[in-house]
């Protein structure tokens, strides 16, 4: 192997290492418990899927698909996301009565990165699915259990978006007529470039009055007083309708008791295509990025031949992380170190220990070049060397 690659990875993927392992898994833990309560159930799909099936249904950008070929010939992907195969699942082996469906996932998604930036091709996402229900309620249970399991994470400052995917199309496309033209003014939302948006409506060929309606949507962001004025901007009885799917989210947001950490932001718009309704984003402070997202999206069943309705969300592992900051030390394990002589007495105390559900490890003491290193990587250490007793170092 050339020395160049030796210790490279390829482009966005990284190595977890022993204290980020536990910690990301202690985390997960406490998340799936939470989720647990809720009455969702975990499942597991394949790493790799058919393009022409979740490689197609899902959001993500071709581009960013890894595609490989199997023996026959097929193409296919590792699985970008997490929704789409659930889809394929829910759709052919689940929804056989009429009851909705509560799933969850932990699980890894690979999306090709085209430049090193940062960005990790592969990460962790623990999220649900909530399938079979198009109440505005299912949305509600949606949000309200991502605040939850967030909290049970041990994340306390963090607030959520909400917007309507439903409300901003039937706005743009009232006012500039065609998919294209609203499609141009949508980017600026997504890269949360209000400036330049600002800029492109200045130089449409509007009215005065259609100028100013664009510059007033800006302002759709706050509590629940930004529902009347979106009422206000809006003439179209579709868009009123996504207006009054957000104020019945607010009101069971009120009775779930977690309107204070959720804004209405109807200037929200994401790069998931298959969003129809609701959607919203979770922030957390010190984290550039959002740190889970989730929404409504009814039609992506039909592609896998259902017609039913469907919401969930994603929380970023990684991001999570870094909005929780510190890293734990692993420290919690006992070492016994023991010389030829007594490595019988070792193992068996390690045997009543760890049955007695505490870490340990055995260790030869003539493969340690610095016993006194040993007790700052270690909880306690135990030294069976000689004939003489057991002693506790630390």
């Amino acid at each position: 192997m050339s020395s160049l690659f030796m210790f490279e990875k390829p482009l966005g993927m990284r190595d977890t290492l022993p204290e980020t392992y536990e910690t990301k898994n202690k985390i997960k833990r406490k998340m799936e418990k939470d989720i647990k309560k809720w009455g969702y159930q975990f499942i597991e799909t394949p790493t790799l899927e058919y393009y022409e099936t979740v490689g197609t249904a899902s959001a993500i950008l071709d581009q960013q698909l890894f595609k490989l070929l199997d023996q026959q010939g097929h193409t296919l992907v590792l699985r970008p996301d997490m929704t789409a195969p659930i889809a394929r699942v829910a759709a052919s082996k689940l929804l056989t009565e009429q009851l909705p469906l509560r799933l969850a996932y932990n699980a890894s998604v690979f999306r090709a990165q085209q430049r090193e930036g940062g960005r990790p091709a592969e990460f962790e996402q623990i999220g649900v699915e909530y399938i079979g229900d198009k109440t505005i309620s299912a949305d509600g249970e949606g949000i309200a259990l991502m605040i939850s399991s967030l909290k049970e994470a041990g994340l306390e400052n963090f607030q959520l978006s909400i917007g309507h995917i439903g409300f901003v199309k039937t706005f743009f496309l009232q006012i500039l007529g065609t998919k294209e033209r609203a499609d141009a003014l949508t980017k600026y939302l997504y890269e949360k470039n209000y400036v330049g948006y600002r800029q492109h409506v200045d130089k449409l060929s509007l009215s005065s009055i259609d100028k100013q309606r664009l510059h007033q949507f800006l302002k759709l962001r706050g509590g629940e007083e930004v529902i009347n004025f979106a009422y206000d901007l809006i003439e179209d009885n579709k868009g009123k309708s996504a207006i009054d799917e957000l104020k019945q989210l607010w009101e069971i947001l009120v009775d779930y008791k977690e309107t204070g950490r959720v804004k209405l932001d109807l200037t929200l718009v994401s790069h998931m295509s298959y969003y129809t309704g609701i959607l919203y984003e979770v922030y957390a402070e010190g984290v550039g990025f959002p740190i889970g997202s989730g929404g409504r999206y009814d039609l992506l069943l039909e592609k896998f031949g259902k017609s039913t309705g469907a919401t969930g969300f994603a929380i970023r592992m990684d991001h999570l992380l870094e909005a929780l900051g510190e890293i734990e030390k692993t420290k919690d394990i006992h070492c016994i170190l023991f010389s030829g002589d007594r490595r019988k007495e070792a193992f068996e105390l390690a045997k009543e220990k760890r049955a007695a559900g505490i870490k340990v490890i055995t260790q030869d003491i003539n493969g340690v070049g610095n016993v006194d290193a040993c007790t700052k990587q270690y909880n306690e250490i135990s030294l069976l060397v000689g004939k003489a007793g057991m002693e506790v170092v630390k």
